[in-house]
């Protein structure tokens, strides 16, 4: 189970598209492999966001149960996991982190911190991804909250938040079905189009009025 823990920070920060188990353990996954799983998911140290199918439908309806990304619960030991980093280091990158100073590209710790946010309201958390035509890339929405009998996706970024062609598609694709689209970052708020642009403490407002 330790080695399932420890690797969400590295399988996040590859960008891909959901946890592998057998990444994890180094080994083909096995029955205990997902007694082991299921055990830490009962912990509630980990939290679990869900690939759903087709988000035209409700949320949980098309939920795969065999694609999903795993964060954290406690978003100071994520970023220590990250640098592994001794009491000193931590509070320069916290104070880096707070002036939106750090160098590196930390959309996936951003990621975590929103995830956390939006368990703590007690929401299932859910993402989508899909193809691109006529290539083997794809596209992905960080996160989509239902609300009411519409959803409402959300993008994260550590930096720069004039690229966001992932949510555009998905807000053009689904139009009919979305009451609002955010992307969240460490910048101030603006709005392009219908997409809202809003610092990522805004959140828990945010959420309360969907």
């Amino acid at each position: 189970m330790g080695k399932m823990f420890k690797s969400i920070p590295s399988q996040l920060a590859t960008n891909k598209k959901r946890y592998v188990i057998s990444k994890a353990t180094g080994k083909r996954k096995v029955n205990k492999d997902l007694e082991r799983f299921s055990d830490l998911l009962d912990s509630r140290t980990v939290i679990a966001c869900y690939n759903t199918l087709n988000p035209g439908l409700a949320l949980s309806q098309t939920r795969d149960e065999q694609t999903f990304k795993l964060y954290l619960s406690d978003v100071g030991l994520f970023t220590t996991m990250i640098f592994d980093s001794t009491p000193k280091t931590g509070d320069n990158i916290y104070s880096k982190l707070l002036g939106d100073k750090l160098s590196a590209d930390l959309g996936y710790l951003y990621e975590n911190i929103v995830a956390q946010i939006m368990n703590s309201t007690g929401r299932e958390l859910y993402y989508h991804t899909w193809n691109k035509d006529k290539s083997t890339h794809s596209y992905e929405v960080d996160f989509l909250v239902q609300s009411g009998n519409k959803i409402v996706p959300f993008e994260v970024k550590s930096y720069s938040s004039k690229i966001h062609e992932s949510i555009d598609v998905f807000c053009k694709k689904y139009s009919q079905y979305i009451s609002n689209s955010f992307l969240l970052s460490q910048k101030d708020v603006s709005q392009e189009n219908k997409l809202k642009f809003k610092p990522v403490y805004i959140l828990p407002f945010i959420l309360e009025d969907l």
